[in-house]
């Protein structure tokens, strides 16, 4: 149980649960090993996110026992599930989903590689090789929209090697997207979605920042932002195929809230794991790190909420990665690609563990719990 959990026995935890008894779903802190449902007073995270101080009102929130962490997270595999008993849900339920892409210089490279490859992934090593000797391999320290970055550009345009994803990793806006739906995504222990017309696809391990529809930071989470880079290698214009489907989004295991013991500073030098494993055998190993982060995560936050972009029910947004898989799988030259039944684990020492295992997008646990059906039980069960 400790490596679902933070390593700081003080992170201040919330997330959901899906009660049987209840027919709905229930938000609950985390207090020493145990799950205490405080939908008494929070009948949403949302709501929860939304209070002047969510930390001082986790705190204070009281409600009832409903477990150990143990025994529901054991319960949540619907594999094995007793649908009897309560179990994990992702921690988020009413926030807008967005996603910040091409925020890393390797990811920024692997997203140009992606699209003068067509999406053709045995194409992509000798792409690559073309791609790094104009713009090099590190570019950590080139702040987008910088003149050095416009300097940039004008020399790979004169090369005609400019790309959209180039745009977007050193111009001066940020590219955000909508990664799915509200009340979409998936928590830990459970199946996520890869479509499987997909070839060349990979997971994106990140951080999420949990945010206030006043643009403030509240909390953080771990994220599996799933892609398939031969959809969106195809065409940009295909993002919302490669990014929005079927258990496509993870989030978890909880919300870590900001408190005295974390915050923004703690984000800004995660350091996030990744591990892979194949039934058949074949392992990944990889990470990210948030101290190479090419965008500043409170920038990117002001450029996904403003005056011109209102999100009334708050929003989480992940931050991209770092990680872009390049070691061949099976085909010599074809890079990393999913396989059915393929385990994730994404971890950080600050938030915990989030795994999920893979499986195809008409094949995961089905989602019916929407926005109308959410409300109608909540009022059902005189929480709203």
């Amino acid at each position: 149980m400790t490596q679902l959990l933070p390593a700081d026995p003080q992170a201040l935890l919330f997330g959901r649960v899906f009660r049987p008894d209840r027919g709905g779903p229930s938000v609950v802190a985390v207090r020493d090993g145990r799950l205490i449902d405080i939908s008494g007073t929070f009948a949403t995270a949302r709501d929860l996110c939304e209070k002047a101080d969510p930390a001082l009102a986790l705190r204070a929130a009281a409600g009832e026992d409903i477990g150990t962490l143990a025994d529901v997270h054991a319960n949540t595999d619907p594999a094995t599930r007793d649908p009897t008993r309560p179990w994990l849900l992702s921690p988020i339920d009413l926030q807008a989903v967005k996603a910040a892409g091409v925020t890393f210089a390797t990811s920024l490279l692997e997203r140009v590689i992606e699209e003068k490859a067509r999406g053709d992934a045995g194409a992509a090593a000798a792409i690559r090789v073309q791609v790094e000797s104009l713009v090099g391999t590190d570019l950590r320290f080139l702040r987008p929209g910088s003149p050095e970055a416009m300097a940039l550009k004008q020399t790979l345009i004169a090369a005609g090697a400019w790309s959209q994803y180039l745009e977007v990793g050193i111009g001066p806006d940020a590219e955000i997207f909508t990664k799915g739906q509200p009340l979409s995504t998936v928590g830990t222990g459970v199946e996520i979605g890869v479509h499987p017309a997909s070839t060349w696809n990979n997971p994106e391990p990140e951080l999420v920042l949990v945010i206030a529809s006043t643009g403030r930071i509240v909390g953080a989470a771990l994220g599996n932002d799933v892609n398939l880079r031969d959809v969106e290698g195809r065409s940009a214009l295909l993002l919302g195929k490669a990014k929005d489907n079927n258990g496509a989004a993870a989030v978890g295991p909880f919300v870590r809230l900001f408190d005295d013991h974390y915050g923004l500073e703690q984000v800004r030098g995660a350091e996030i794991t990744l591990r892979v494993w194949g039934a058949d055998g074949y392992v990944l190993d990889g990470r990210s790190s948030l101290s190479q982060i090419s965008r500043d995560p409170a920038d990117l936050v002001a450029q996904a909420i403003n005056g011109h972009h209102a999100y009334p029910d708050g929003l989480v947004l992940y931050l991209g990665t770092l990680f872009a898989p390049i070691q061949d799988r099976d085909v010599p030259g074809r890079g990393f690609t999913h396989k059915a039944g393929d385990v994730v684990s994404i971890a950080c020492a600050e938030l915990g563990t989030l795994t999920n295992r893979v499986a195809a997008t008409d094949r995961v646990e089905k989602w019916t719990l929407g926005a109308a059906a959410l409300m109608r039980n909540l009022a059902g069960r005189g929480l709203i």
